[in-house]
């Protein structure tokens, strides 16, 4: 196991829904900036990776397991964690917590490290993992796979300017806001996310023009994020239905 770090956060009106619950795009994205936050804590922050190596962090893939949703001015822990990582992978995770203790939702964060210049897959140094206290194994559990999507429905969207992150590539939690909008309103307004996986492919640049592509069935959903007809994104998400819907 990793060197645990953790935050306390009381949920601010612009995280959250309609439902009062957060925003769960937004609130990964903030996930994020907590381990952002533990690497400047032992000296391996996103600068020093770049300057010593020149490599930057990629998330590959994520899943969520979903007990309930923080909920508009509920304050919440979030505990982070590397727990694994081998030549080319590690893994995070992340606990978040109620005030009570109980567990409210984990993710489970697959990253890569990518030479800035050639964008390519780099090797990790065991340099800069040594202070997240990260077992190093061989084998790492491998993400879902996935089956392209068969007469899906098709949304289209354009790349906007604040879609983008500092790398000039579209922020990773707006894919995930794609997927939930090819939903429709009603839907998502009857339903909570159980579980969700989901694997990033290709980054998508700017002015691009984005199909979100959707095959639902029962309370399951599968999405595709697609660019010119190569797909840049791939999601299954379980579904409940709200004990309030009708």
């Amino acid at each position: 196991m990793g060197l645990k770090y953790q935050e306390n956060v009381t949920i601010p009106f612009d995280m959250c829904d309609v439902q009062h619950e957060i925003k769960l795009p937004a609130f990964i994205s903030y996930c994020l900036g907590v381990s952002g936050r533990q690497s400047e804590s032992v000296g391996r922050s996103d600068v020093f990776i770049f300057e010593e190596f020149g490599l930057i962090w990629v998330v590959t893939d994520y899943e969520l397991n979903i007990h309930r949703l923080p909920t508009y001015n509920e304050t919440i822990t979030i505990v982070t964690e590397a727990i694994a990582y081998n030549k080319f992978f590690c893994h995070r995770m992340f606990y978040i917590y109620d005030e009570n203790g109980n567990l409210l939702l984990d993710i489970l964060c697959y990253f890569v490290l990518i030479d800035f210049e050639t964008r390519k897959v780099a090797p990790v140094p065991e340099v800069l993992i040594e202070p997240f206290q990260s077992e190093q194994v061989k084998k790492l559990p491998r993400a879902p796979k996935y089956h392209e999507l068969d007469a899906p429905i098709v949304q289209e969207f354009s790349v906007r300017y604040f879609d983008l992150d500092m790398n000039g590539h579209v922020n990773n939690s707006k894919y995930l806001e794609w997927m939930y909008e090819s939903l429709g309103y009603d839907f998502l307004l009857c339903h909570v996310p159980k579980k969700i996986q989901l694997k990033y492919i290709k980054e998508v640049a700017p002015t691009s023009q984005v199909s979100s592509r959707l095959v639902t069935t029962a309370l399951h959903s599968q999405h595709e994020i697609v660019v010119e007809g190569h797909i840049h994104a791939q999601a299954t998400i379980e579904w409940r239905k709200r004990d309030d819907a009708r």
